[in-house]
């Protein structure tokens, strides 16, 4: 039944778009307060954008957020004082010089983040669990559904699943919990790579593929001689082979509601990669607003859904379904997918082709260099991070029901170990050098 009171809190201004070779405008942002904070920290004044790019955490997701294990040091909080001052030459965009004087404007080294990008630090994953979901999840996908030939393990152990799930997952209780996650992690990626892209993926036919994947998440309910049929089909390929264990072991883990809701962000998922490969068939260039379109579809909403089941509760049907909770896991997933964008810019370049990522679709509409369109996709990203954290810290004033700020924080956790993820897995991803 609907919660009475939830409520979002009035929208941000509208970002204002850049015409050719414009730079992006100064926007105004006011810190929005941590979920348990007794107060919000002081408005910072408007600054120039590269400044306020520049400026130090704040918000949802910050040290009141992090569900360290008890013993677990804490990452340092930005202080007022380490941000630039308003008028001062751009510092930060290139490393500390050894006499501790002003950087220059240098690439960014490797596990660097992206220059100006807004986001959280987080503590180091815990060692130990990293190691044992490594050796776990290796041993699931190269023996038990054989989704792993010997050819691709060096890039399995460049991903490094281990490292991704115990940093957007630190409050999971147990090496078990985090294998739910790590699993269906692994099986959307077969999936992506054995359908769409790096491993014999072709838009070509996807539609017929995806569809008979997503029957490995939702059954199909038929005649016995044809259910047997579809039963054996499951295991014709390694993507359906990932996806019919993965959930299987999701299912014995959590609830009725929380399976049926994975298998719809899923379904969401799976229209996102359709979208794209029309694209990609037709040789069409979206517009920006159609790519962001696809984006909120074809991104990783499916892992931060699944932080309470990865966390041993369950955030109920009837909250999670709430408007403002969509809102808050919609803007989480859209954030997230724009750090993929950042991150993996110089990786899919390489790639044959036109890749789409928010960069290259900002530089082509609106005519600008792909240095401005790079940086205008930072600026895209920290405004869906400032949107999420406000409606977040709204929604969890309007309903502060235990297992909803719970499912807050792990949603934030989660867009911060993300982050984490993708800054430091140098294997992986490298920056471009626009700075």
């Amino acid at each position: 039944m609907p919660v009475p009171g939830v409520s979002l809190p009035p929208p941000r201004p509208p970002v204002t778009a850049a015409g050719p070779g414009a730079q992006p405008q100064p926007r105004a942002h006011q810190p929005q307060p941590h979920l348990d904070a007794a107060a919000p920290p002081a408005a910072r004044p408007p600054r120039p954008t590269l400044e306020r790019l520049l400026g130090g955490p704040n918000g949802l997701g910050t040290a009141g957020l992090r569900l360290a294990r008890r013993g677990e040091p804490a990452a340092p909080e930005a202080r007022p004082e380490d941000a630039p001052a308003a008028g001062d030459p751009v510092l930060g965009l290139g490393r500390p010089t050894a006499d501790g004087s002003a950087p220059g404007l240098c690439p960014p080294a490797a596990g660097d983040a992206v220059p100006g990008l807004y986001h959280h630090p987080v503590p180091e994953p815990d060692p130990v669990r990293v190691e044992e979901v490594s050796r776990r999840i290796k041993t699931w996908a190269v023996d038990e559904v054989q989704t792993v030939p010997p050819e691709w393990e060096d890039q399995f152990d460049g991903f490094s699943v281990g490292t991704y799930m115990v940093a957007c997952h630190p409050d999971a209780p147990t090496i078990d919990h985090l294998m739910i996650a790590a699993r269906l992690m692994v099986a959307e990626n077969a999936v992506d790579d054995c359908y769409c892209e790096d491993h014999g993926g072709s838009p070509v036919g996807l539609g017929s593929r995806l569809l008979l994947a997503h029957t490995a998440l939702d059954a199909l309910h038929t005649t016995p001689e044809y259910e047997q049929e579809w039963a054996k089909s499951l295991q014709s390929d390694a993507p359906r082979r990932a996806y019919r264990s993965a959930m299987d072991y999701f299912s014995r883990q959590s609830t009725p509601s929380q399976a049926d809701r994975f298998r719809h962000d899923m379904a969401r998922l799976h229209l996102g990669y359709l979208a794209e490969a029309a694209w990609a068939e037709t040789g069409h260039m979206p517009e920006v607003w159609e790519y962001l379109a696809m984006r909120q579809f074809n991104n990783f909403r499916p892992c931060p859904t699944i932080t309470d089941t990865v966390g041993g509760y369950e955030l109920p049907a009837d909250l999670h379904a709430q408007p403002a909770m969509q809102r808050v896991i919609a803007l989480a997933g859209n954030a997230t997918t724009i750090v993929n964008d950042l991150y993996s810019y110089t990786k899919e370049l390489k790639s044959p082709g036109t890749h789409l990522n928010l960069p290259v679709v900002i530089a082509q509409r609106e005519n600008i260099s792909d240095r401005d369109a790079y940086l205008k996709a930072v600026e895209v990203h920290n405004d869906l991070m400032h949107a999420f954290e406000a409606e977040a810290a709204g929604l969890a004033a309007a309903c502060p029901v235990p297992s909803v700020l719970r499912f807050l924080r792990g949603v934030a956790v989660w867009v911060d170990g993300n982050h984490y993820w993708h800054r430091s897995n140098t294997y992986r991803y490298s920056l471009p050098d626009f700075w």
